[in-house]
């Protein structure tokens, strides 16, 4: 949906729609008596009014990207459309074929662009026509899309996140550096934190902008350890601005090329470093600490611990050991299920018989009382001697 707002001309209650680009492009009279009803009144007139009224690829990625704007894939989407606009833009959604999707693939594939970028393309394409189908614009076709080469894994060693922020000589970067692994925070929450989010007296760090009214990735509230503690109130005596990453005074907006220069400067050529990577190195080394899945899901503000689970359980020392043990075949099998050791206070009673190499004996009175696990180590043993 465009951005709105609602005013007033001439005594009664209007909604001003706007361009992307902030201009206003049309106004809207409400039948509304007061504000309480023009809010109320106000969305349903734009989402009538604003609603692509053809069936063309080209009128329902424009509808879809008018009603998904400000969020990060709208984006994304706009390499996305040039990819895609010249085979299927001006076709009818539902009349894409299994063919159409094959010979993008096939034409990609010629000028050099990767299976994961095509895959991508018509993973847009497919969303964007699923989103008409459940407004009732058309019935969503099947895309089929090129498998996608598994993902290599990439994270920092602790070596290398201690090289980064050594090598880091601009201020903001390494303050990002910090935060970013301190908080395993998206990129776009530790751009935007505020001073008024960072709660020192209380230790902790709310990455929740509460200015975003649209849905979004989720964030969470997250404790200060030591080090970031240390690094935002150094940081805070010379802060000029209200943004926590500044420069100049001024709020930051990117910081890919600050880091990769830094990792440069770190030496470290092997991995490409980018603002995702410190989330996804925070969430390893808690899952190698043995931190508990739903503890890491808390810490990155995923709603599902199962999406958790699944890219980070395997990291966890204990990881399928259990499953692993159970298929031990050798003398020692049993041993690797459950322990046969026990303390003294778990050593079981001493039976009322004992079977030893010489046959069945009866206990002695000295026998019928609890013994010590190292006590009843050593008899067993002599009564096992052959």
């Amino acid at each position: 949906m465009p951005k709105y707002s609602i005013g007033r001309l001439k005594g009664r209650f209007v909604v001003n729609v706007y361009a992307d680009c902030g201009k206003r492009t049309n106004r809207y009279r409400l039948n509304a008596r007061d504000k309480g009803e023009a809010e109320r009144e106000a969305p349903g007139v734009v989402a009538a009014l604003t609603r692509p009224v053809g069936k063309s690829v080209r009128e329902i990625w424009d509808a879809f990207t008018a009603d998904r704007a400000g969020r990060a894939i709208i984006a994304t989407m706009v390499h996305t459309w040039k990819a895609l606009e010249s085979r299927f833009g001006s076709m009818v959604g539902d009349e894409i074929t299994v063919d159409d999707c094959r010979a993008h693939t096939m034409a990609r594939r010629k000028v050099g662009i990767k299976d994961g970028s095509i895959s991508t393309e018509l993973g847009h394409l497919r969303m964007v026509l699923r989103w008409a189908e459940k407004r009732g614009m058309i019935r969503a076709p099947y895309i089929e899309r090129p498998v996608p080469p598994r993902r290599k894994e990439v994270y920092l060693t602790r070596a290398q996140c201690r090289a980064l922020i050594d090598a880091a000589t601009m201020p903001h970067i390494r303050l990002y550096i910090l935060l970013a692994l301190a908080t395993g925070g998206r990129n776009e929450a530790l751009l935007d934190l505020t001073w008024d989010r960072c709660d020192f007296e209380r230790g902790q760090i709310d990455l929740r902008n509460p200015e975003i009214n649209r849905p979004h990735k989720g964030r969470a509230i997250v404790p200060m350890n030591r080090t970031i503690r240390t690094a935002l109130t150094e940081a805070r005596d010379g802060a000029l601005s209200d943004h926590v990453i500044e420069w100049a005074g001024e709020q930051i907006k990117s910081v890919k090329k600050g880091i990769k220069a830094t990792a440069r400067a770190a030496g470290i050529t092997e991995i490409s470093v980018s603002p995702h990577v410190f989330r996804h190195s925070a969430a390893v080394h808690m899952a190698e600490a043995g931190i508990p899945i739903e503890v890491i899901a808390q810490y990155l503000g995923h709603e599902d611990a199962n999406v958790t689970r699944k890219k980070y359980a395997r990291y966890s020392p204990t990881y399928l050991r259990e499953a692993a043990a159970a298929l031990e075949f050798d003398d020692l099998g049993s041993m690797n299920l459950k322990s046969t050791t026990f303390s003294d206070e778990e050593m079981p009673e001493v039976p009322d018989l004992v079977v030893g190499g010489r046959g069945i004996e009866p206990l002695t009175p000295s026998m019928s009382r609890k013994c010590s696990s190292a006590e009843l180590t050593a008899r067993l043993a002599r009564e096992c001697v052959i």
